[in-house]
């Protein structure tokens, strides 16, 4: 994103006003979770040619800028199975912690960000970018989210190739929905976060973002496979949600555990 109006989603001025003038009292950092959908043949208005969307996007990715302003990607992956959601087909999932909200904004008119703004939308088809921040509940859990998953599953063996399943979740009621969700906990929670707002996408409002890791693919199906746990979903899943994204992702960063302080 960027001060120009962009191709691959539709900005919320709404939100993003309360981003740039939020009381400084108020402010403190901001999770921004970034779902991709890229282009097969990145399309420059200058003719360029030769790179995939996602190679444009590699050319984007404003790593120094936020170092230079306290930012830190958190998590980055590929989308490994999309198991859950409507006609979009992600490619790529990133978390960047900001320091703040001001920061995110400033950061949209900063020369050294806006410059890369050619690759982005060059190689981006559509993207959604939520502003987020952390469930305090989680930090009260009965549940031992470290030990639980081979505790459970000792067949499913070390975690050699882990990955992280992420849920983004709409409620048909934010409130009612929130609660009758709490019983889905997983057995491997990274992080979940309430969505504050969403800065672009399509539109919809999304209320929850979920990421939770597994030592195994194998370990998360044997996880939905269990009779009990179905059981238990059908009780109240499709009373709960509207809408949903379920993907599985394999990440070459993941520090989204750290970055809450777990």
């Amino acid at each position: 994103m960027s001060g120009q109006t962009p191709s691959y989603g539709r900005i919320d001025s709404t939100y993003g006003l309360r981003l740039a003038t939020i009381d400084p009292s108020h402010d403190g950092p901001i999770w921004m979770v970034n779902l991709m959908k890229y282009k097969k043949v990145a399309a420059y208005g200058d003719g360029t040619a030769g790179l995939s969307g996602q190679e444009a996007d590699d050319r984007y990715a404003p790593m120094d800028v936020l170092a230079a302003i306290g930012a830190e990607v958190v998590l980055f992956g590929d989308v490994d199975t999309q198991l859950l959601g409507d006609t979009t087909t992600w490619d790529r999932v990133g978390v960047v912690k900001y320091p703040s909200r001001r920061s995110f904004i400033e950061m949209q008119s900063r020369p050294d960000f806006t410059e890369r703004h050619v690759h982005k939308e060059a190689g981006m088809e559509f993207t959604i970018v939520m502003g987020c921040v952390p469930q305090a509940r989680l930090a009260d859990s009965e549940f031992d989210f470290d030990r639980e998953p081979l505790a459970l599953h000792p067949a499913s063996g070390p975690a050699l190739d882990p990955v992280i399943v992420m849920h983004v979740i709409r409620y048909h009621d934010p409130v009612s929905g929130s609660e009758m969700m709490r019983n889905d906990q997983r057995t491997a929670t990274a992080g979940w976060f309430n969505v504050e707002g969403t800065i672009i996408g399509d539109g919809r409002a999304w209320h929850e973002v979920r990421f939770d890791q597994f030592p195994s693919r194998e370990a998360f199906f044997e996880v939905v496979a269990d009779p009990k746990r179905q059981a238990a979903q059908r009780e109240y899943r499709e009373r709960a949600i509207a809408d949903t994204y379920a993907v599985i992702l394999r990440p070459s960063i993941n520090r989204i555990s750290a970055s809450l302080g777990n």
